[in-house]
């Protein structure tokens, strides 16, 4: 089964809690604070993996979460760090926010990673807090919480040239003539439900990929038929080979196919209608193909259009010499013009404070007062000091008041939710 949509919740490794201890030997009563901190948890890292073609693996495996970090022991000893979880994608995947489709990665190149989810790092011990005004801190930090988000993956193939046109018009019969791929045919539209690729070798030119798309109708743009299914993945090509119809067999006129096919081609994004096209004028077989080829030929040109015929392989090797030779001159293949490269990891978004009400309670948001919230073990007397501390040191205090919170109103931070009391 080919699967080129999948969507995904991915969750970095929460991060060990740091350890509350204290020193314990003979002949020394009052040793000092020696908690070690905790291990940072793992990422969610995507790979690129060649051998991979299809994103089935993830209708199956919807929950993605890396491992959490040891927690910090006595004596300094610190956590271990978990491992990332490497997570294998096939070329030409992009990932895509789940909340606002806001393009995260493009992945390309055998690889090639992306951390869609990075692990929390590991709380710090009590040893860490000990300061010439609290030499004996019966606090620590509990491990940060890993990232964690809904995704979309997407897989828009990468071949060197994309094979376009109407159903019946003889894709797959090309692409199972020229190689060693066998995609289902038959005589009926939307044969082809889903990409098939196959590699070009000739004697004397280098080895090219072709993908066959699934059949293009009228108004494939907006969605209509495979639609996007179909055109997400001629994005990458490098040329697009149409195939007509010369013979008409459904009735159609091969000049009024090549038309539509432009026209779409052309709707859906300015690049497609930019990439190098060659047409083949199929079912020269056929009599009435003759009357097609002039046709398309009066309009395009004699030296644009090849008669073949995909089924008996008559005009196919010099079809294939053609593009051959129009490959060599072109630029590599690679990413469009909307995806250069990573757009935007986990963690890099622009955090400000927000403070709304909604129901009566005054919810906080910032990622810096989230994690404090997190982080903090409020079963724990002086960390709950603490919290208090940095929360009006830090301005948040005056910001909930300008919200016009006043003493006993609700306050949500993340999970947390507690009542708030202006200090005397």
């Amino acid at each position: 089964m080919f699967v080129d949509r999948a969507k995904i919740y991915v969750k970095g490794g929460n991060g060990g809690n740091g350890a509350v201890s204290f020193r314990r030997e003979k002949y020394v009563p009052f040793g000092g604070p020696d908690g070690g901190d905790g291990g940072r948890g793992g990422n969610v890292v995507f790979q690129v993996d060649p051998g991979m073609r299809t994103l089935l693996d993830f209708r199956y495996q919807q929950h993605i979460k890396a491992g959490r970090g040891e927690h910090g022991k006595g004596k300094n000893m610190h956590g271990r760090s978990a491992g990332d979880k490497i997570v294998k994608v096939p070329p030409g995947t992009q990932v895509r926010d789940a909340e606002n489709n806001k393009l995260l990665a493009d992945l390309v190149k055998a690889g090639e990673t992306y951390i869609a989810a990075k692990g929390g790092r590991g709380g710090r011990g009590n040893a860490r807090f000990a300061s010439a005004t609290d030499k004996a801190p019966r606090f620590a930090e509990k491990g940060e919480p890993g990232e964690e988000r809904w995704l979309w993956l997407e897989l828009k193939l990468i071949a060197d040239v994309g094979l376009v046109g109407f159903p019946n018009a003889g894709k797959s019969t090309l692409l199972s003539r020229v190689t060693a791929a066998r995609p289902k045919i038959a005589s009926y539209p939307f044969t082809t439900l889903s990409p098939n690729l196959g590699i070009v070798q000739v004697e004397g030119v280098e080895p090219f990929v072709m993908a066959d798309i699934p059949g293009l109708i009228s108004g494939a743009h907006a969605g209509a038929g495979l639609g996007h299914s179909f055109l997400r993945h001629i994005e990458r090509t490098r040329l697009l080979l149409q195939v007509v119809d010369a013979a008409g067999v459904d009735g159609r006129s091969p000049l009024e196919d090549y038309r539509q096919i432009e026209k779409e081609l052309e709707l859906y994004g300015e690049r497609l209608a930019l990439l190098p096209r060659v047409v083949a004028a199929n079912k020269t077989d056929l009599p009435e193909a003759e009357e097609g080829v002039k046709q398309l030929r009066s309009v395009l040109g004699e030296e644009n259009v090849f008669p073949i015929s995909a089924v008996t392989g008559s005009g196919v090797r010099e079809l294939i010499y053609h593009i051959a030779r129009l490959l060599e001159e072109l630029p590599p293949g690679g990413i469009s013009t909307e995806e250069q490269a990573v757009v935007l990891r986990p963690g890099d978004e622009e955090d400000a404070l927000a403070v709304v009400q909604e129901s009566g309670i005054f919810i906080m948001k910032e990622k810096r007062l989230e994690k404090l919230a997190a982080m903090t073990d409020f079963n724990n007397e002086e960390a709950a000091k603490r919290f208090q501390r940095l929360f009006r040191l830090r301005g948040y205090e005056e910001a909930l008041k300008k919200a016009g919170a006043q003493n006993g109103d609700t306050v949500k931070i993340g999970d947390l939710e507690f009542i708030f009391q202006e200090e005397d």
